[in-house]
């Protein structure tokens, strides 16, 4: 979740990482620092808050000053220092220059971070990078070393001092002695011996002020991508950190190091060994995450789902009426041989695994199992050979998820991914994958990834069905028209929204909002109420319709908005009779409902106090639809009540630890 960016060229190193962590600022982060190597020093700048905070910061530059009495050669991050005076390393120190910020600007190589905290608190001193006592090497981490205790203890046993509470700061120390040692001949080969004492996920990136033009990183279950330029290259957590300066990407693989200089990418294993990484072509450009003139990058998000669940479905289906997955080293057989389906997941894709399950055990006869996966390989699930486990994440480095799927493959059981991120690590480590082509989603709260992530589902019940001998190709290719016909229903949902939005600015100040569904209806109604909760910090909960006189209804007070997803009359009668009599019971006892219903369902009229209504659509394919107003719900009552919609407290992008 934390951003990484690295950079080594011929043009001034801090404006291209500064940019590259504003790209960043979507995962989240708490913390944000600076190091650049100018004229054989390392200057460090770091602060807690946004980067903003770190900016203004290197701004006002020619203002800092050493606290009195530090000694010159020490670091003087071993403490906050008084009246909000900068955190600074003597680096920092010296060398001012009010003409430019850090007086550095010269300066062709850097490393930059935005920290989510799990060792030590989201202050200055924790803030990365983080540097070795001599203030010669500095490094910046995502992930989380398992063993820093022990380590720590050594290093301090050997009198080495800490100037913070991070297990990071283990590495700057650990690289530092490394490099001192005669038989190490670079920063890489000292990357290299250190990561081999590592445990843990991590990425990670250094440099040496003695080493000026060399960045080395290192990953182990956490992304890391090298950008290559001309006479310039890159190192990030992600490409959108330096997508306006190239397109052209290096994967780097499990438990491997990189060095770059701004001629040269040098691949190698932990055990030193030259090895490569795998070469990509990225095909969206840097304007694909800018907000395209819409007030959020979510609500731009929201606007272009009608598009990625076109780009999701386009060539999915042959000639001949097949399905078409993206990488499948599965065979016929293998599926054929499947007697049990696992979907793990987490948060929104979790809820995409949930409708998934209705649609796979209904076109499979397969018994399906939904499954969180930060709890999964815990509970010990029964897994063997003839077991599919469907992993969904949007980002590919989900942690739990990551995790769910080494215990699934330990067990011997297949795996097939679904996932939004081209070469990241939950689709290399599966049997197989189906990209959504979504494009890449900045705000934190998923929009067009859960719509993909549902029509990626659709297609792997369709791909099943066909190859067990449930459905012939004709009848897969009558559900795959159904779902090109998608899009342009979720665009006429998309152009009925201004009702949904004056509804969200007269909810913005209630205490609660609830949500009821049934059969699909019911994940949607989760899925409602998780993207309140997280955009709105309101207490929402989403509940089956059915289950509301088993106890929620207690909850029902005067007024209280409940948010009814009904299905269709036409599809599944009984439910949708069910649901408009849970909808009598709790309008009975006050509730104000709002209820989101097909067109032409004259049923729900009597019972609906707010109506919102979506095309008709097949009942399993429903929740393309009638999730997205409940999208533009959330958006637009987070923004009446102040909040930021794109990045909201707490919470991150892509969820990287377990």
């Amino acid at each position: 979740m934390c951003g990484i960016v690295g950079y080594t060229g011929a043009r001034s190193a801090l404006g291209i990482v500064l940019d590259g962590l504003r790209r960043l600022e979507y995962r989240g982060y708490d913390s944000a620092g600076v190091a650049v190597v100018a004229d054989g020093e390392l200057l460090v700048c770091k602060r807690a808050g946004k980067l903003s905070n770190l900016e203004k910061a290197l701004m006002e530059r020619a203002d800092w000053h050493a606290p009195e009495g530090a000694p010159v050669d020490q670091p003087l991050t071993s403490g906050e220092t008084p009246a909000g005076e900068p955190v600074l390393s003597r680096q920092e120190a010296s060398g001012k220059d009010a003409a430019t910020p850090l007086g550095i600007s010269g300066g062709t190589t850097a490393i930059g971070h935005t920290r989510w905290a799990t060792h030590g608190g989201p202050t200055d001193r924790n803030a990365h990078p983080h540097l070795s006592s001599d203030c010669r090497v500095g490094v910046i981490h995502n992930g989380i070393i398992e063993n820093f205790a022990q380590l720590r203890d050594e290093l301090e046993g050997c009198d080495v001092e800490f100037a913070s509470d991070t297990d990071t700061e283990c590495v700057a120390h650990l690289l530092c002695r490394e490099l001192e040692k005669p038989d190490v001949a670079d920063l890489s080969e000292a990357m290299r011996r250190v990561c081999q004492r590592l445990e843990g996920a991590f990425t990670l990136l250094a440099v040496d002020a003695n080493a000026p033009g060399v960045v080395v990183g290192a990953r182990r279950n956490s992304p890391l991508v090298v950008g290559r330029g001309a006479g310039e290259n890159y190192l990030a957590s992600d490409v959108s950190a330096f997508i306006e300066h190239t397109r052209e990407a290096i994967e780097l693989g499990q438990d491997q190091i990189v060095m770059i200089t701004p001629d040269e990418i040098v691949i190698t294993d932990f055990a030193g060994n030259t090895t490569t990484g795998k070469d990509f072509h990225i095909d969206w450009d840097a304007s694909a995450a800018e907000k395209g003139g819409y007030d959020y990058f979510m609500l731009k998000e929201i606007a272009e789902q009608p598009q990625a669940v076109a780009e999701t479905l386009i060539g999915r289906l042959t000639d001949a009426g097949e399905i078409m997955l993206d990488e499948v080293r599965l065979t016929d057989q293998d599926l054929r041989d499947i007697d049990k389906v696992f979907i793990v997941a987490c948060g929104t894709a979790y809820h995409a695994g949930m409708v998934a399950k209705y649609a796979i055990e209904h076109w499979t006869r397969l018994p399906c199992e939904v499954e969180l996966a930060s709890e999964f390989r815990y509970r010990d699930p029964v897994l063997d050979r003839s077991t599919l486990v469907v992993a969904i994440s949007q980002s590919g480095e989900t942690m739990d998820t990551l995790m769910a799927l080494r215990h699934a493959k330990e067990q011997k059981a297949r795996v097939l991914a679904i996932c939004n991120t081209n070469g990241s690590t939950i689709p290399r480590e599966s049997d197989g994958v189906l990209y959504t082509h979504a494009g890449p989603e900045i705000a934190v709260a998923s929009t067009k990834a859960f719509l993909t992530q549902l029509v990626a589902c659709y297609l792997v019940g369709l791909h099943l069905s066909q190859v067990r001998g449930i459905k012939y190709a004709d009848e897969v290719g009558a559900v795959v028209a159904q779902l090109q016909a998608m899009p342009s229903k979720v665009e006429e949902v998309l152009t009925t929204m201004e009702p949904v939005r004056e509804l969200a600015r007269e909810l913005a100040n209630s205490r609660s909002v609830l949500f009821i569904g049934r059969h699909v209806g019911y994940p949607v109604a989760l899925e409602g109420a998780l993207k309140l909760k997280e955009l709105a910090y309101m207490h929402a909960e989403g509940f089956a319709a059915g289950e509301l006189k088993h106890g929620p209804i207690a909850l029902i007070d005067e007024g209280t908005p409940v948010v009814c997803v009904v299905p269709s009359p036409a599809g599944r009668g009984v439910l949708h009779d069910k649901i408009v009599s849970n909808i009598q019971e709790i309008r009975a006892r006050g509730a104000r409902t709002i209820v989101i219903a097909e067109e032409g369902d004259e049923a729900v009229l009597p019972y609906a106090d707010d109506l919102v209504r979506v095309p008709r659509t097949p009942t399993l394919l429903a929740p393309l639809v009638t999730t997205v107003p409940l999208q533009v719900l959330a958006c637009e009552i987070a923004a009446s009540r102040g909040h930021d919609v794109d990045q909201p407290r707490n919470l991150a992008k892509s969820v990287t630890v377990e």
